[in-house]
């Protein structure tokens, strides 16, 4: 078994690498406050280097900063904004409202992240989710990551602008981490930091099946991840050993199973990130059954063993 292990874990670093979709938002959720706004830049412009990344900053967040990058110029818009807001006691009525950086040359082949810092307004919660459209320039076209959703619609977007989920003021940001899809419930999702140079991770989460007909979890997606399997630890004779469930996890009807370190897991094979204690980053499982269910995995500590609390810090 420890043979078989280590030929996934090659096979998963070898397989090949398919390009990631959007520019989105490394922390995809956020409580009112202080929040930093990392933009991921996963590939250019069809086969073209990335020359210059620009973003436009919703109403009601403020007090923005700009990360300067080496090898870019930065340049910033600053206009007043609709209302005032208060920032450590100071009233604040302009800022910043858009950050362009250029100059720069980011090849397809590799990723890059563009950082700014501000304060998301509590009124912002009412909304539930606030864009930040992105346009992304090369030598010869541009990608506008500036596509927003009707109100209520669940349609596919195909260049659709960086999203953040505002939670409520006092709620902890992944308080809403549970997910229903069909008669599964998906509950506390997360995962662990990983070093730098990590290739794999793990992660860990519980579904309850209260239907009356069994489903199977049998893989999933990542777009920090080459691929996604389900597998199963556990220790023989003082040998720990891992296996992947080749066909997948079955949830009989009226189960509870839980996915946790040192047993049932989800396994990230292949790290395109490093994942960072206080993020939160999308996975796409797929069900037999209720088909392919997307959830917020929440970071905690390397080496966690239980889920990290509702408080994350990241600055």
């Amino acid at each position: 078994m420890r043979h078989a292990l280590a030929a996934g874990l090659l096979l998963a670093a070898s397989a090949a690498s398919p390009a990631l979709a959007h520019v989105t938002l490394e922390r995809g959720e956020t409580a009112p406050g202080s929040y930093k706004a990392v933009l991921r830049v996963p590939h250019g412009c069809g086969t073209q280097a990335t020359t210059g990344l620009s973003v436009t900053i919703p109403e009601g967040v403020h007090s923005v900063k700009p990360q300067p990058k080496p090898g870019w110029s930065l340049a910033t818009t600053v206009r007043p904004y609709q209302r005032a807001y208060v920032n450590h006691g100071r009233e604040v009525r302009e800022g910043v409202t858009a950050i362009s950086w250029s100059g720069g040359s980011l090849p397809n082949e590799h990723y890059d992240e563009f950082v700014f810092v501000g304060q998301v307004d509590a009124s912002l919660a009412a909304a539930g989710q606030i864009y930040f459209p992105v346009v992304q320039t090369c030598a010869n076209g541009e990608n506008r990551w500036t596509e927003i959703p009707a109100a209520g619609s669940r349609a596919r977007l195909e260049s659709p602008a960086p999203v953040l989920r505002v939670a409520a003021a006092g709620a902890p940001a992944h308080a809403a981490a549970t997910v229903r899809a069909g008669t599964l419930t998906i509950a506390q999702p997360w995962t662990r930091a990983t070093p730098g140079g990590a290739r794999v991770a793990g992660g860990y989460l519980t579904v309850t099946n209260t239907g009356n007909a069994p489903d199977r979890l049998v893989g999933g997606s990542a777009a920090f991840a080459e691929r996604v399997e389900i597998h199963e630890m556990a220790t023989q004779n003082g040998v720990m050993t891992m296996r992947a469930l080749g066909n997948g996890l079955a949830i009989a009807p009226g189960q509870t199973v839980e996915l946790k370190p040192g047993g049932l897991h989800v396994m990230f094979m292949g790290l395109r990130t490093q994942l960072t204690e206080g993020q939160s980053v999308k996975v796409t499982l797929e069900f037999e059954k209720a088909g392919k269910v997307e959830v917020d995995l929440a970071v905690g500590g390397i080496g966690a063993r239980s889920a990290p609390a509702g408080e994350h810090h990241h600055h």
